[in-house]
């Protein structure tokens, strides 16, 4: 326990109290075969998959997946490895890096104030680098596509927020909405969510905490009610080599959206290493939004 809650004070002190950064910066520690966009004065890094499977006549999706705070893109490829998933359904794949903060990767999950202590335009970053691969690549530009773990979940969070024209429909893994982002986000349109969650997380708990993190079920309510989804789920379980994974899902949104939250009772704050009727985290995911582009279900 005491050990949990100094992770818990770290993760929290590092992430949002930390002084604000006072130079551009590179990545703390660079990512072997990543490509560099420099963007707002900073060289950025991003690692990208491209399927054999592509030709260049079809305009395909676009999958970001954005790693944890304190975490390097390649890295996150591996534990969250959705390259196969991008050979078998022909989507174009970027693991962006984050900014370094006081000597940690971060995502910039908040717009700019006084009370930010970050000053990296990841917004502007993202937009630049869906820009950069669509002009390079067949990009279907109303089936982009955000993921993320941990910090980068809360970043998936904050795009569907403030760069809602870019962003079709989003994931979140061991991550949450921070409140003020909740208060203050401005999607301007319907954004199906699926939110995949351990009931003992240690450093994003599941039912909030005291440093301006939503509870899981307060996100939840928050795009159940700005989908217009019907607000009593469909649930169901199963028990997956001992763990439970409750799965609720909440239908008929406007654009025939919808929000669907698996519970893992237990679960930890990692990538899952789950199985739910035959699908990994990876594939839970994406299987999830490729059902829908920029205007809803497809």
């Amino acid at each position: 326990m005491i050990k949990n809650s100094l992770i818990i004070l770290l993760f929290l002190t590092l992430l949002f109290s930390c002084k604000k950064d006072g130079g551009k910066k590179s990545s703390c520690k660079p990512n072997p075969n990543a490509i560099t966009l420099v963007h707002d004065g900073e060289t950025r890094e991003y690692i990208l998959y491209v399927p054999n499977s592509y030709t260049g006549t079809t305009a395909v999706p676009l999958m970001l997946n954005f790693h944890g705070y304190g975490g390097q893109a390649e890295a996150h490829m591996s534990d969250a490895d959705m390259r196969p998933l991008a050979d078998a359904e022909n989507f174009i794949l970027i693991y962006p890096q984050g900014s370094c903060l006081d000597g940690s990767p971060h995502w910039n999950t908040g717009l700019p104030s006084a009370s930010n202590k970050s000053d990296a335009d990841d917004f502007g970053f993202i937009e630049a680098l869906i820009d950069k691969i669509s002009a390079d690549y067949n990009i279907d530009s109303s089936r982009v596509y955000s993921c993320g773990y941990s910090n980068g979940a809360f970043f998936s969070y904050a795009l569907a927020c403030f760069k809602s024209n870019l962003i079709a429909a989003i994931g979140s893994v061991s991550g949450t909405m921070l409140e003020e982002t909740l208060n203050n986000c401005n999607a301007s349109h319907s954004t199906a969510m699926i939110n995949i969650h351990g009931t003992s997380d240690f450093v994003v708990p599941y039912n909030g905490g005291s440093d301006g993190l939503a509870s899981i079920q307060t996100v939840i309510n928050h795009w159940v009610s700005f989908n217009n989804t019907n607000t009593t789920a469909i649930v169901n379980s199963l028990v997956d080599n001992g763990t439970t994974i409750e799965h609720y899902a909440y239908i008929n949104g406007d654009s025939s959206t919808s929000v669907e939250h698996y519970k893992v009772i237990g679960g930890d704050h990692v990538w899952f290493d789950i199985n739910y009727q035959g699908a990994n985290t990876s594939k839970l995911i994406w299987d999830f939004v490729s059902r829908y582009d920029i205007n809803g279900l497809r």
